[in-house]
Parts: structure tokens; sequence; C-alpha cells
């Protein structure tokens, strides 16, 4: 006889199933799809949404859920059962309803900001983002009265589990302790050193050679995966197909050439997950958080570290073409430059956490009822002159439209950026005290060493462990903010 276990493991299967058609469906509509063909694919999206619904609600589930607890099972399985029914008690809190009239209209707000934020049109983009603000509220209310948690926690959750906004303001109120004193004294150290700027043209196909180069030297696994272009850079597909793209501008590379980096940390997380386990939640990344420090391990920690950038900067004088902005030190310091800006994307490690902070507190007022969509602008513009001293009035195409996020309903998603940015610290600190010859290495470009030692304490637990428990066993210490403080003070301070 199958056991509930089993009956479970073969429902997930084919859940995971539609969700890798889903995966690449939105990305196709990403970045391959004729602009006619949106309202088509978000409704075959949202039928999509409700099937995996159906099938992740289904009364058996329950039963077998009840029955497995009972069996003689090993530690991934009760891991991955843990999983299972962390999935289905989130998934039937929600009506078949809720679920498709969400991704509906996270499509067509999506679809339109595309063309409303090059048009700077706030008014077009609010009209669609209030629905998704509904919906979103809707959501979160059923999930708080069943969790027992404020409404915005019961979002934050699904994206960072354990996490509560508690817990973040603890976190984000010690950044702010110190992060805008240290962001001054970087920016005043800076300018004593004047920078020369790259002179473009930039090539773009040069661009994407370059950005292929470093994919490779960063291990990313062809076989599996490509690189696209999009309007918003961003990895998806699914860890068989692993799909990152990037922007480029022809006046400037650097945005591009480290956003394929970011990306490729994302990537090489995906590429690497328990092949054994794969169809599983269980096989699934840990957490947005522990995945965005996969890629901001990639991204600041190892891609802008004076090692590695002297390591690649043949490659791109190869390919970009040798010029004064493109000598060692000057290109050193062009990449480790901190100057505050309106985009997050390309912000520096000192600005990153404010861009993230800000929207912290706007979606969580929001979620709340405390804000409303029309209160955006004048509460976004009056947070960047407090943190950054920049001003966003009228400007909503390097404001509140900039990011993808909130048009897909993603509340809670923001804050796991910067606590990725906080684990990676940690992991990279490790990871030298693991390989005392690291620095030489990554001069070199051999990074086997650090993979192996991420393969061995990230990539191959999936989600078998809280992300607690995870960053325990691969660094001593659960969420640590003062070794995001050591670098930034050791790279930008003692340099």
């Amino acid at each position: 006889m199958t056991s509930a276990y089993q009956q479970l493991a073969a429902r997930f299967q084919r859940i995971s199933r539609f969700a890798h058609l889903g995966a690449i469906a939105g990305w196709d509509m990403h970045t391959m799809m004729a602009p006619g063909g949106s309202q088509a694919r978000g409704e075959a999206l949202a039928e999509l949404s409700v099937l995996q619904h159906e099938l992740l609600t289904d009364s058996k589930l329950g039963q077998w859920l009840e029955a497995a607890a009972q069996e003689d099972l090993n530690d991934i399985e009760r891991a991955n059962l843990y999983e299972m029914k962390r999935a289905w008690q989130q998934a039937t809190l929600l009506p078949a309803s809720l679920v498709e009239a969400k991704s509906i209209a996270g499509s067509r707000c999506e679809h339109a900001w595309r063309q409303q934020r090059p048009a700077n049109d706030w008014q077009g983009f609010a009209a669609n983002l209030k629905d998704v603000v509904r919906l979103s509220r809707e959501e979160a209310q059923l999930r708080a009265e069943a969790n027992g948690t404020s409404r915005y926690d019961a979002l934050l959750d699904l994206f960072e589990p354990g996490m509560t906004s508690a817990k973040l303001d603890i976190t984000f109120g010690e950044l702010k302790s110190w992060l805008p004193d240290l962001l001054q004294r970087v920016v005043a150290k800076q300018s004593q050193h004047p920078l020369v700027q790259p002179q473009g043209p930039f090539a773009i196909e040069a661009q994407r050679d370059l950005g292929l180069s470093i994919m490779k030297t960063l291990g990313f696994d062809f076989q599996h995966g490509r690189l696209d272009v999009s309007a918003h850079p961003f990895c998806g597909g699914v860890p068989e197909d692993v799909r990152i793209t990037t922007r480029y501008k022809d006046d400037h590379f650097l945005s591009a050439m480290m956003g394929v980096i970011h990306e490729t940390g994302h990537a090489r997380y995906e590429q690497n997950l328990p092949k054994t386990w794969r169809g599983q939640p269980v096989a699934l990344a840990r957490s947005t958080a522990v995945h965005e420090s996969q890629s901001l391990f990639m991204e600041m920690q190892l891609g802008r570290s004076r090692e590695f950038l002297q390591f690649i900067l043949p490659q791109v004088t190869r390919l970009l073409g040798a010029q004064p902005a493109l000598e060692t030190e000057n290109f050193i310091r062009l990449t480790q430059q901190v100057k505050p800006g309106f985009i997050r994307v390309d912000a520096d490690e000192l600005s990153y956490p404010a861009h993230v902070i800000l929207r912290y507190e706007i979606e969580r007022a929001l979620i709340e009822g405390e804000i409303e969509v029309e209160d955006i602008p004048a509460l976004w513009d009056e947070k960047m002159q407090q943190s950054l001293g920049l001003d966003t009035r009228g400007n909503y195409r390097d404001g509140p439209m900039q990011d993808i996020h909130w048009t897909d309903g993603a509340f809670g998603y923001f804050p796991t950026y910067t606590l990725g940015a906080i684990y990676a610290a940690q992991l990279f600190q490790s990871v030298e005290l693991a390989i005392p010859q690291l620095r030489d290495l990554l001069v070199q470009g051999e990074l086997d060493a650090v993979f192996d030692w991420l393969q061995q304490n990230i990539w191959q637990h999936g989600s078998r462990f809280p992300t607690d428990q995870l960053l325990r066993n691969a660094t001593g210490n659960t969420l640590d903010t003062s070794c995001f403080r050591r670098h930034l003070e050791r790279r930008y301070l003692q340099a």
C-alpha cells in the first residue's frame, strides 16, 4: 500500500511541475512576449495559479498530513513534511477566487507599468495599484486572523518564515543608528580622490559578452540556464532551467555587469539546490532573505572586492576597450563608489539599506491601512529627503514606480534584501576564516573553494533547516549586524 507520505510526495511533485510551467510562462511574459498577449497570458497564469491552489487545498491533504505524522520517517522526510504542512496551511486560508483575482490584477498592473514608468504616469499606475493593494489587504486579513498576527506580519512570514516587524524594527533601528554617519564619512573620504568616468558608448553586444564571461567564471551552468534582457533584472525559471535577466545602457556598463553578477548569485543557489529532493518543498530555497544572501554574497562581498575586480579587469578591457577610467585603481574606485542615488538596484552597499527601509516602512503602513496609495509619493519624498537627501517630487519614474515588486502584490518582500546583505556579510566572514588564502585565490579567479563552502553549508540543504539554524550551522551565530558593519568599515574606511 502507498503510505500517506508517498501520496503527499506525489501530489507535491505534480504541483511542482505546474509551478515549473508557470515560472517559464512568467519569464516569457517579462522578456519576450508581444504586448498584445498580456491579457491572455495573465488569464492563463491565473488559471494555472487556481489549479495549483486546488491541488494544494484538496481535503485529502489534511488527512494525509495527519497520517504521515504518525509514520516512520527520516530527518529529511520530517523536514519535508513540515514544509508540506506549512504550504497546505497557507493555501487553505485563501479562496480560489481571491488567488485568481490577485493574479489577474498583478499581471495587469505589471504589464501597464512597463509603459507607465517611462512616461512618469503615476495616476495610471496608481489606478492599477489600488486593486493590487485592496486584494493584498484582503489576503493579509485572512492570514492574520488565522495566525494571530498583524496583517503585515502575515505577509512577511510568506517570504521570511519566523520574521516579524518587531524584529525588523530592532535590526533596522541598529542600522539607522550608525549607517548615516558612516555614509557621510565615506562620501567625504572618497571626495578627496576624483574619479575618471568611463567614456562610452559601450556596445550592448560587448556588454553581453562580458556578462557571459563573468558568469562562466562564477560557475553558472549554461546547460541549465540562460541570460536575457528585461525591464527589471531578475532571476526566474526553475533549478533545471534558470533564467536570469539584466538591462543595458550604452553609456554605463557597470550597472549591467554588476546586475549580472547579482543574478548569477541567485542562479548558482537555484542550480545547486538538492537534486535528489526536487519536486518537494524541502528542495526549495530556504527563504527570500537566504536567496538574497547568495546574490549579495556574489555581488557585494565577492564581486566588488578589490581582488576579484583585479581579476576581471582584463576581461573588461578586452571586451570594452582600454581607457583611463579602466586603469586598475580608478576601476576599483568606480565599482566601490558610494554615491546616494534614486535607484535601488544601482545603489551602493551603504545607501542600499536606506532604500529598503523606506519601502518597508511605506508598505507596512499601506497593508495595515494607515495610508492609501495616494499618500505614497509624498511619503516617499519625505523619507528620501531624510535618509539620502534626495528630492523625488514629481519624479515618480525614479521614485515609487521604479520597482516591480508592488505590482504583483509582493508586500513583505523588500525587507529580505537588507536581511540578505547582513547574512551575506556573516557568510563571507566565515568563508574567510575557513579559507585563509581566500584573497590570493580571488586575485587568480580560483573560486572553487568558495563554491565548495557554499555548497556544503547553504546550497545542499534547501529548506531542510529553519533560517536561524541554517545560519548558525554555517557561521556559529544567527542574524548579526556587527559583521555587516565590520565589512563596510573595512572596505570603505580602512582600504
